[in-house]
């Protein structure tokens, strides 16, 4: 049975609300679309029950408070991080939602929920069938070339089946309203399920924009869902133990989906891992660890595709899966979630015969039907789809490379006979479908509200008996009012679902652990981790270096221009070329052109600020660190992104004047702003992060970096000598760019000159901004990683003992102009201290072998 057309009567659930008086409508304006069912307005222009307390609102705001809702919640998806990699893209992209939630009443939910849980249900016995009896293809219910010419039917993985109940773990359905207002199914996504934790980010970022809206609504929550989720992964363990171990493995960091694998992850409380971090042994799955001590894994919740998931057994060139994953799930050794092979349920062709499939295995009738699809296999139904091919959307049956959706209406006769012609030389591969109008939900533009056709995702996950459905879900919005389509590709943006209550609602909180099932969270920290955590260390301190170095060459340059003083000329020139040594970025201020540079430096240190393209700026140093911190998501406070999100909001007008696309701004203030938020940055990890592994390689690279950049800060500022007066400055400068001006002021009683700059930055191991400092904190890092650091330690400690054999009054002598003495411990060191992180690379971050198919015929257009 399909959910009603027409809406029940009035909710109560958002009233309570007080809002004010309103000078104008903005619901009035509200433009009804002909062709499509409206979610907020009925035909007659009222506004549909569900709405009411919500079109009141919208009045009240207007467009000037639409439009500011929405730049808020803008503002708080970028200090989360929410980003979506559209297919093919090289970089992220901003995740876009709506503030107006589109509103489903208890009524309509109740009619929709059935439909969505018997579906799992069916598509889960349908999997056990298609790799267990196939009394389906047998009996004549479904053609066996329909299955199996499909490339998600996985003959490899045949007869594997998971613990419990259900082979099916997680199903997301893909739904629509067609003209009056009934529910079809567009789509089933089974392969690897994504958008449940856009879905709760979506829902945390609305009822922070819409605060009092939020709180005055009885909607159902969504965070039992994902509590549900977690318990039913436990229960998959295929070893009965009270702590099993659960992994979430992901393609990586630039995946499309990569924030909402990494955002379920933390939500789920369990580690996010990619292919290179687990290794099949003895039997069974384990987690790589830098310390050697592999922890094994009972339950892997995939988002990565079957075909990727074993290079050994499927496809053979694929760098994202483990290598005997295959037969680790045919031994029952690890239970796989969504099981191998569950992508042959996203076939469009099984759509036509799911109803006669419903009543043969469960014995009624389906209740959610899907868009009327005729699958072109059978004689009859092609002719028709052919007959009609201007009204009709045609799809293959499986998401190929090559392979995409047709629009019949778009097309050109030359562009219909080409695709007929195909459709005849393969029609098993080929499906028609009627195109829905698409219901359309009131969308914040620039102008006011506009109608914009949505798609709702639904999801179902494996719950005891049955399947619970997340009263929830995650709405697409089209790009533009006319759209025939929802894509990402297209610009499409999102909305939360509310799904209203009878009563009120507890609110959604993390999810907590089962306090009868102990988590055994694995500990381990592969070599993958290892390294992202020791360069993300290594670019917060190096990004914070060069912006304190970039500060106080600025508050030079302007002291210069305010005062034609010859001292700080001097100065100035010796910082600008220490900008462009200690970050690299050749030729600079030392190179070709650089007289021109050194006259004119603002073009360069704008560069220096905002060029992300260019290695040693500080937008590059930030790109990377945002890199790192998403690539280990899982292991950092939520904390983080409201920094990040705040670096990326100051640096993005110098991105765009270093392009040329905008003109440019004062670098002072974003240069504070810039650095606050580094020390904010360093702030919340020193005060939210476990001291565990993972701590003691992020410390490390931080520890690293910044004994590198005194050392390279001092070669720089002090291998040279000057007159008294330039000299002073330079000392001064120095310690301003090492934060240690004030120490400096209280360990020394006279003026800062070369020999206490380089104690106290150099050899003071009381100093937490000194060389000696940091190689003592590396000490200890390396001492938390066990046995396997006891090499390392040694390297540093006779770089340590090295550095104490100096003295300060010796170095800080010139002969020449030039401190001979000094160049010759600092060159040593910093040699020294790059071949102490070429150890450390070589002996705690190697990664796996690199997978060479035997077979170099890999199927390069499957999955």
């Amino acid at each position: 049975m399909s959910a009603p057309a027409v809406e029940p009567g009035s909710s109560p659930a958002l009233s309570g609300l007080t809002l004010p008086g309103s000078t104008g409508s903005v619901v009035d304006d509200y433009p009804l679309p002909d062709a499509r069912w409206d979610e907020m307005l009925a035909p007659n222009r009222s506004v549909r029950p569900p709405w009411r307390e919500v079109g009141a609102l919208l009045d009240v705001l207007g467009p000037v408070g639409l439009r500011e809702r929405s730049d808020t919640v803008r503002r708080l998806l970028e200090d989360d991080g929410v980003t979506y990699r559209a297919h093919g893209a090289p970089i992220d992209q901003a995740w876009s939602l709506d503030p107006v939630p589109m509103v489903v009443d208890e009524a309509q939910w109740a009619a929709l929920e059935p439909g969505l849980v018997q579906r799992a249900e069916l598509l889960d016995v349908v999997l056990s069938d298609l790799y267990g009896a196939r009394q389906l293809i047998s009996r004549g219910l479904v053609p066996p070339e329909l299955v199996l010419g499909h490339s998600g039917f996985l003959r490899e993985v045949d007869q594997i089946r998971l613990r419990g109940t259900h082979q099916l773990f997680l199903a997301a359905t893909d739904l629509a309203r067609d003209a009056d207002g009934t529910w079809r199914v567009l789509a089933d996504r089974t392969q690897a399920p994504s958008g449940a934790g856009y879905a709760m980010e979506n829902r945390r970022a609305i009822s922070r924009a819409m605060t009092g809206l939020h709180r005055a609504s009885n909607i159902h929550r969504i965070g039992p869902f994902f509590q549900a989720m977690r318990q039913s992964l436990q229960r998959l363990s295929p070893t009965q133990h009270e702590a099993p171990r659960v992994v979430l493995l992901t393609p990586g960091a630039g995946s499309e989906t990569g924030f909402d694998q990494a955002y379920l992850s933390s939500l789920l409380g369990f580690p996010l891992v990619e292919g290179s971090d687990l290794v099949f042994r003895d039997g069974r799955v384990w987690q790589r660890s830098v310390t050697g001590r592999s922890e094994p894994i009972d339950v892997i919740l995939r988002r990565v595709d079957s075909w990727f998931c074993d290079p050994l057994e499927l496809r053979p060139d694929s760098q994202l899966g483990v290598p005997g994953l295959v037969e680790a799930s045919r031994l029952g050794a690890v239970s796989v979630a969504n099981p191998l092979g569950a992508g042959v349920l996203e076939n469009p062709g099984l759509y036509s015969f799911l109803p006669a499939i419903c009543e043969a295995l469960l014995g009624e009738p389906l209740r959610l039907q899907s868009a009327r699809t005729w699958w072109c296999g059978d004689p009859v139904a092609r002719a028709h789809a052919l007959s009609q091919m201007e009204s009709l959307v045609f799809k293959p049956i499986a998401r190929l490379v090559g392979r995409s959706s047709k629009l019949g209406w778009l097309l050109s006769a030359d562009q219909r006979a080409e695709l007929a012609a195909r459709i005849e030389s393969e029609p098993h591969s080929w499906v028609a479908q009627e195109a829905l109008s698409l219901s359309s939900a009131p969308t914040v533009t620039r102008a006011g509200l506009e109608p914009r056709p949505v798609l709702l995702r639904t999801f179902a996950v494996s719950d005891g008996p049955t399947f619970r459905v997340m009263p929830g879900g995650l709405v697409r919005v089209a790009n533009s009012a006319d759209a025939d389509i929802v894509s990402n590709l297209d610009g499409a943006t999102s909305k939360d679902l509310w799904v209203l209550s009878p009563g009120a609602q507890l609110a959604d909180l993390a999810v907590v652990p089962d306090p009868l099932t102990p988590d055994a969270v694995s500990n381990a920290v592969s070599p993958r981790v290892a390294a992202d955590l020791f360069w993300l260390g290594r670019y917060a301190e190096r990004a914070e270096e060069v912006a304190r170095l970039l500060r106080v060459t600025d508050d030079r340059w302007r002291d210069v221009h305010a005062a034609a003083d010859p001292a700080l000329t001097r100065c100035l020139r010796v910082l600008l070329e220490s900008v462009t040594s200690v970050t690299a970025t050749y030729p600079g201020f030392i190179g070709d052109g650089a007289a021109a540079r050194l006259t004119k430096p603002r073009d360069e240190l704008l560069s220096l600020l905002g060029d992300e393209l260019r290695p040693g700026t500080i937008a590059h140093d930030v790109r990377r660190l945002r890199e790192l911190a998403n690539a280990v998501r899982d292991q950092l406070s939520s904390d983080t992104w409201l920094v990040l999100g705040g670096l990326d909001r100051t640096l993005a007008p110098f991105q765009a004047a270093t392009r040329g696309w905008a003109a440019a701004n004062d670098i002072t203030p974003a240069l504070a702003s810039v650095l606050s938020s580094l020390l904010a940055f360093s702030g919340v990890v020193a005060e939210n992060m476990v001291r565990d592994d993972g701590w003691a390689y992020l410390d490390l690279g931080r520890r690293l970096e910044r004994a590198i950049g005194i050392s390279e800060l001092l070669s720089a500022n002090l291998s040279q000598a000057h007159d008294v007066e330039a000299e002073a400055l330079i000392m001064e400068s120095t310690l301003i760019a090492a934060d240690s001006l004030i120490t400096h002021r209280r360990r020394f009683t006279a003026g800062a000159g070369a020999e206490t700059v380089l104690s106290l930055l150099l050899i003071d191991r009381e100093n937490p901004r000194s060389v000696a400092y940091q190689l003592d904190h590396i000490s200890n890092d390396i001492s938390r990683l066990g046995p396997s650091g006891e090499s390392l330690k040694r390297q540093v400690l006779d770089i340590a003992a090295r550095l104490h054999e100096s003295d300060p009054a010796a170095l800080a002598v010139a002969s020449h102009g030039r401190r001979e003495a000094l160049a010759g411990v600092l060159d040593p060191l910093r040699q020294a201290l790059g071949e102490l992180n070429t150890t450390i690379a070589s002996s705690h971050f190697v990664p796996p072998a690199a997978l060479v198919p035997l077979n170099p015929f890999v199927m390069l257009g499957s999955a």
